[in-house]
């Protein structure tokens, strides 16, 4: 991992010189032109440079600033990144009280004061956002609030599922003021459709109609499920164009790709008991269900399978679209259960 650090005082003394360390230093030629030209230059040029100068070291003690605050976090914290231990001695003063509420807002508003001295920006990028603890979360949502406060260039991007918006309103109440909540659903089916077939014809390769269609159909036009889609048909398909018959021959293969990963993986984070409440669920069909009907198709009263359901959603596999109602969080997921728990009735 390569580690960016500031440049040392004696580095940018040297750098002000005109020399970097280490390089050795000439005689210029006709230096005394060079001082009588520099003589004639305007007085103005001369307070531009000094004010160039200026921002230029604003911006390293500013960068110097956020490292040292950095430098206490991963100390305070105990960061750690693939194995490496980012943990040093702390410098007093910034991001290093132990409270991530107070330190972690300290951290990023530093990064974004050296991001805005040096024209630049932060990104941060979080996927399953869900998963943060509630404090960690509230630290998260302070820290960028603290940022916009200061018209600072920080901006997170996460995505989460769409229990994600009441948690954050859990953690902080003004959370509706500060971000924006984009849905990301099935792509609509022309968006599909350009999904499937330009990879496919930017290589030469065409798709029949029918054959678009039937993709379309099984997909339920989730991204990840075209994906899987589009290549296990170009792989069955002996020539172009691709058929129905090649993407109906791809199917199995497709699906069982996606039993044995991405819902199995799912699968294994579930207790029996979260299971037969899932196979209750998927009993019932896709799309959202009362929670009534679910305790019914389980064999049970709503009161006494409420806690599964929140786990479920404190996992990520089901959410609530509406109060009272539940849905899976991934689509083909009721037909999953359906193969996996073939013999599962619900009680008489």
């Amino acid at each position: 991992m390569e580690v960016w650090r500031p440049a040392s005082a004696a580095d940018t003394a040297g750098r002000a010189a005109g020399h970097d360390e280490g390089a050795s230093t000439v005689p210029a030629r006709g230096c005394g032109q060079v001082d009588r030209e520099r003589s004639r230059r305007p007085a103005g040029r001369d307070q531009w440079r000094a004010g160039k100068l200026s921002r230029k070291e604003a911006a390293h003690h500013l960068a110097v600033r956020a490292w040292a605050g950095l430098r206490n976090f991963a100390s305070v914290f105990n960061v750690t990144f693939q194995g490496v231990d980012l943990s040093v001695n702390a410098e007093e003063g910034l991001a290093d009280t132990g409270d991530i509420t107070a330190d972690l807002p300290d951290l990023l508003v530093s990064i974004g004061e050296a991001a805005k001295a040096t024209e630049s920006g932060l990104s941060i990028i979080i996927d399953e956002v869900q998963y943060l603890s509630e404090p960690d979360m509230s630290a998260l949502i302070m820290a960028l609030h603290r940022c916009n406060q200061k018209s600072l260039p920080v901006v997170l991007f996460g995505a989460g599922l769409p229990q994600l918006r009441a948690k954050m309103g859990d953690a902080e109440s003004y959370v509706e003021r500060l971000f924006d909540f984009p849905q990301v659903d099935a792509l609509p089916v022309q968006d599909a459709k350009i999904a499937i077939e330009k990879p496919a014809n930017d290589e030469g390769v065409q798709y029949t109609p029918d054959a678009l269609e039937e993709i379309l159909r099984v997909t339920a036009c989730y991204p990840y499920f075209i994906q899987e889609w589009g290549h296990f048909a170009w792989a069955t398909a002996a020539s172009s164009p691709i058929t129905r018959d090649d993407v109906m021959r791809s199917h199995d293969i497709a699906i069982t790709k996606l039993d044995q990963s991405f819902f199995r993986v799912r699968l294994d984070r579930m207790t029996p008991t979260e299971r037969r409440y899932m196979r209750a669920l998927a009993e019932l069909g896709p799309g959202s269900h009362r929670s009534g009907d679910i305790a019914k198709s389980y064999g049970a009263r709503v009161t006494s399978v409420a806690p599964l359901r929140s786990g479920l959603i404190a996992k990520g596999m089901v959410y609530s679209p509406a109060h009272g109602d539940t849905a899976f969080t991934v689509p083909l997921f009721d037909e999953f259960m359906r193969r996996e728990m073939p013999d599962w009735s619900s009680p008489p």
